[in-house]
């Protein structure tokens, strides 16, 4: 087995499947039986899922919202894909805890680094939202901060697409796919993997970047047994 403690980052976008907002039923249940399926290999597995398919803080600004608020409104949508995504995995049979970074319990229980290593240690798959609890900052950051406090051997970013390319491969034909690809070189390329504090984190210490099509129904599985489907950013 390739990775022990992973950190996936899904995108919420993804989970509004074909409908083009909200959640899918369908999508949800399928990236909960492939986060099970490696869940029973055991692999620990933190989770960071954006907010996108219901609130993006950043577009929120040119509609008159309020930065901070905006912001705010976007982590409060990153908690209904967490809770949505929990009761999915509850239903495949695997057991998840959500954690929160701004106190809100019942819903979530408040973020610490010992308590996730504690929940994961004990066989439960946790589920990080709020993103870092703070403005000005993306799920990106999110998850590269919890990825490193986790002490996880990798972040897992299922996207849409397989990897990382030269260019949007859904906007250029031309665009060439990298097998690898170090962080300096996503810098000076000026490629959208991940925002530059996101990146600038994992590069600093030293917590490598998978990039992957996590759509496709057993995609995850292979990366975890080590098949090259996607994209590795390392230093």
């Amino acid at each position: 087995m390739r990775f022990k403690r992973i950190l996936l980052k899904l995108s919420g976008e993804s989970l509004q499947g074909e409908q083009g907002y909200g959640l899918d039923e369908k999508r949800l249940a399928e990236y909960a039986e492939q986060i099970k399926e490696i869940h029973d290999m055991g692999v620990q597995i933190g989770i960071v899922i954006g907010g996108g398919n219901i609130f993006r803080g950043l577009s929120g600004v040119g509609r008159g919202f309020d930065r901070v608020k905006g912001d705010q409104m976007g982590m409060l949508a990153t908690v209904i894909n967490s809770l949505a995504l929990s009761s999915a995995l509850a239903t495949a049979g695997a057991t998840a805890r959500v954690f929160t970074a701004i106190r809100m319990e019942p819903i979530g229980e408040f973020y610490t680094k010992w308590r996730a290593i504690d929940a994961l240690q004990a066989g439960e798959i946790a589920i990080f939202s709020a993103g870092t609890g703070n403005p000005y900052f993306t799920t990106d950051t999110g998850s590269s901060l919890r990825g490193i406090e986790i002490e996880a051997d990798v972040m897992l970013k299922g996207t849409r697409v397989d990897g990382v390319y030269t260019a949007d491969p859904e906007k250029d034909p031309t665009a060439t796919k990298f097998d690898e690809i170090t962080y300096d070189e996503i810098y000076n390329r000026g490629l959208k993997v991940m925002d530059l504090t996101a990146t600038t984190m994992c590069k600093e210490n030293n917590l490598p970047i998978y990039v992957f099509n996590m759509d496709v129904k057993g995609n995850l599985r292979k990366v975890i047994e080590g098949e090259h489907i996607g994209t590795l950013v390392h230093k």
